[in-house]
């Protein structure tokens, strides 16, 4: 099989989504030649994807633009729309011919829209899976904007152009895509290596390991985390911008040394924003979750019940993050019973779906 992946760069989210599937798909099919369309570093790529692949490093979207990981820029969002929608057909029979020419057998996105529409263009199969779509999100911050309706209009064809659109566990409704289906969760697996982390970082065995993750998207907030007994923050390297040496309890992810699915997998709770690969990996590996809450983001109602039925998590406010009050949110989750990881094998069932079409 040649397969084109198109990978969204709106943060790592939708790589950990689809490392997974091509990982399996590989495992079923060790002939695979894989080609991945993504703005995301060869890098961040191969962390997640295992073998050969080639890389055609270019935005292949860009859902939305940020201010940062917990707030959305709607006037560069809608400015970004309207300028990747320029000449929308000429664009799309680009594309189109561009896939002709390597000749694919299949394109799988998550979630870029333009590859899917190329892909009918020119007569290839394809296969969309996320647990949202950028026509929903768009829609939810920028549908009275100028132009946007068309562009709507635009991004609906082009889901729906797919031959059928592959809902992880837990997901968006999504209604108005009429060839949906539902799959297990995924979620990549790491090693529990809380030990050895322990002994390289001489901390005490007793020490509450808390992982600080917000997906790919750059955030460090408005304040500095509290210091708290027994609690060590794992933090991303730029967090350490906003604290002196004396801080002991603060070691960013370089300096563990680790994998970042490992740490987690050897935290004593996560921090983080609503994300379905937090969400999901942490469900995964029984580790209990506080999630800034991010009403506006129309995921956040799917995600969170989900993550409240099938492990251990409290929404908390942001400013919360950066006062002591933060100590009891953590004592409180802690003495929650704790359930057991969820089973996630939606990976498996996507590549042999792959497979299958």
């Amino acid at each position: 099989m040649k397969l084109l992946a198109a990978i969204s760069q709106h943060g790592l989210g939708h790589l950990a989504q689809a490392a997974p599937v091509l990982n399996a798909l590989r495992t079923l099919h060790p002939e695979l030649e894989l080609t991945i369309w993504s703005g995301l570093g060869n890098a961040a790529l191969q962390a997640r994807i295992e073998g050969p692949f080639k890389h055609r490093l270019e935005s292949v979207d860009f859902g939305l633009v940020m201010h940062n990981a917990m707030r959305v820029d709607q006037a560069a969002s809608h400015a970004a729309y309207l300028a990747f929608h320029v000449d929308w057909p000429a664009r799309v029979r680009q594309e189109a011919e561009w896939l002709r020419t390597r000749a694919f057998d299949q394109v799988f996105a998550d979630i870029a829209y333009l590859p899917l529409a190329a892909a009918a263009e020119a007569g290839i199969r394809s296969v969309a899976m996320c647990s949202l779509n950028w026509a929903d999100i768009a829609q939810a911050y920028l549908s009275d904007l100028p132009g946007m309706s068309e562009i709507l209009g635009q991004m609906h064809a082009a889901y729906a152009s797919a031959g059928v659109f592959l809902q992880p566990t837990p997901s968006m409704p999504m209604p108005a895509l009429a060839r949906r289906r539902s799959i297990a969760p995924i979620a990549a697996t790491g090693r529990h290596r809380r030990a050895e982390l322990i002994k390289n970082l001489a901390l005490p065995v007793s020490s509450k390991l808390v992982l600080i993750g917000f997906g790919g998207i750059g955030y460090q907030g408005q304040g500095r985390l509290p210091e708290m007994a027994d609690v060590i923050w794992l933090t991303p390297d730029d967090w350490l911008n906003n604290y002196d040496a004396s801080r002991v309890d603060i070691i960013a992810f370089g300096r563990a040394g680790l994998p970042f699915i490992d740490l987690l997998a050897s935290s004593d709770a996560l921090i983080t924003k609503v994300g379905y690969g937090s969400f999901v990996e942490a469900a995964a590996h029984a580790v209990p979750v506080l999630y800034l809450d991010r009403p506006d983001w129309p995921e956040t109602p799917y995600l969170a019940e989900w993550l409240i039925g099938q492990g251990n998590a409290t929404a908390i406010d942001e400013p919360i993050l950066f006062t002591g009050q933060l100590a009891q949110e953590l004592a409180n989750l802690w003495l929650q019973p704790r359930k057991p990881a969820i089973r996630a094998d939606g990976a498996d069932q996507a590549a042999r779906l792959l497979l299958a079409r």
